[in-house]
């Protein structure tokens, strides 16, 4: 029980800067010399001071015989900061209890075989579910090679996103508008298709949240039929990148020539998903939220890429003939190959449900 103290402090730690530190991990550390608490840090934003880092300045010479607990295996290679592995061999800590091993291939288990090698003692597992939990997205991120994707819909209880003739229409409310805006300002990147900017013209920002935090902006737009004028644009609070096919030409693109919009051209006619997501790693974006319309929510469904959905369900019914659905084409033809999902979570906000379902293993 004395180390899970411990280490659940450091995690609670690790929890503060949650969604803040992207592309990095979250991470919390806490150095205990007899029973006592000497040091303690948490790594707040990228290209800043790691956790490791401010537990030791905290400790100083109290870190020489003590006890580290650090939710994930600290770096030892030269970034934006010096190794954590040479801090606390310099400190003269005693013992290093890590809650996981990171698989950053920059770090990958070299971490804990530098300090095995110096002669400090390591223990690794305590509080490593929890710690995982934490760093869901970063772990994906860096075992695959590709975004974490949440895929979002607002739709009625008979399951429509809108009506037939519906444009920008809001189903749920204000208390879930606020709900979303918070997980856009939580995300890297937000992303939609051009049909969504062609008829509701959105600014797909993060306007209610008490974050500051914008996400990028993603249009997926086969042959840039995104107008000059329109907010996603012409709205400079956030970056907005824009993929296209490779039928566009450099003229199409030199029109969008502006310090916050580029255009990702790929090298294929139409736009795959999974050659997408794999820019958009390659551009270091660790979370991205899909927003689209039943077209894009089907493309990426049907990649196999979608790591969880969040479905905000209204107390409303449209009916077959006059709503439109949550998907185009699932590849479903019967019971036995519908789309597996695991709820995760469901709660209640105001008249409305939000349920959390994981898509995949």
């Amino acid at each position: 029980m004395h180390d899970e103290y411990y280490m659940d402090l450091a995690l609670n730690l690790a929890a503060v800067a949650e969604n803040q530190t992207s592309p990095n991990p979250v991470v919390g550390a806490i150095i205990v010399k007899e029973d006592e608490v000497v040091g303690i840090g948490a790594h707040l934003k990228a290209g800043s001071l790691h956790a490791e880092a401010h537990a030791l300045k905290m400790a100083g010479e109290n870190a020489i015989g003590s006890t580290m607990y650090v939710t994930l295996e600290p770096c030892n290679h030269f970034g934006k900061t010096p190794p954590c592995t040479m801090g606390i061999l310099n400190a003269g800590v005693k013992k290093v209890v890590i809650a996981t091993l990171d698989p950053n291939p920059k770090v990958a288990g070299t971490g804990v075989a530098k300090l095995k090698a110096a002669g400090i003692e390591v223990e690794v597992g305590i509080g490593e579910a929890e710690a995982l939990k934490l760093n869901k997205a970063y772990m994906y991120f860096m075992k695959q090679k590709l975004p974490f994707v949440t895929l979002k819909q607002a739709i009625t209880l008979d399951g429509k996103i809108a009506t037939i003739h519906g444009r920008n229409e809001n189903i749920t409310g204000k208390e879930v508008q606020q709900d979303v805006h918070l997980k856009r300002a939580q995300s890297d990147a937000i992303l939609v298709g051009v049909e969504t900017v062609l008829n509701d013209n959105p600014l797909l920002t993060n306007r209610f949240a008490k974050s500051n935090k914008q996400p990028i902006r993603i249009i997926l737009d086969t042959h840039l039929r995104t107008p000059m004028n329109a907010k996603v644009v012409i709205d400079q609070t956030a970056p907005t990148w824009i993929v296209v096919g490779n039928e566009v030409t450099s003229i199409q693109i030199t029109r969008f020539a502006q310090a916050n919009v580029r255009i990702i051209q790929l090298e294929t006619k139409s736009i795959v998903i999974q050659d997408v997501l794999t820019e958009l790693a390659r551009r270091n974006i660790v979370t991205l939220y899909v927003e689209g319309g039943k077209r894009i929510s089907s493309s990426f469904v049907n990649s196999g890429l979608v790591n969880e959905m969040i479905t905000y369900i209204a107390p409303k019914l449209v009916g077959g003939h006059d709503g439109i659905g949550m998907f185009e084409h699932l590849n479903v033809t019967s019971m036995d190959n519908a789309v597996p999902l695991k709820i995760q979570q469901v709660e209640q906000i105001g008249e409305v449900i939000k349920v959390i379902s994981r898509l995949g293993d």
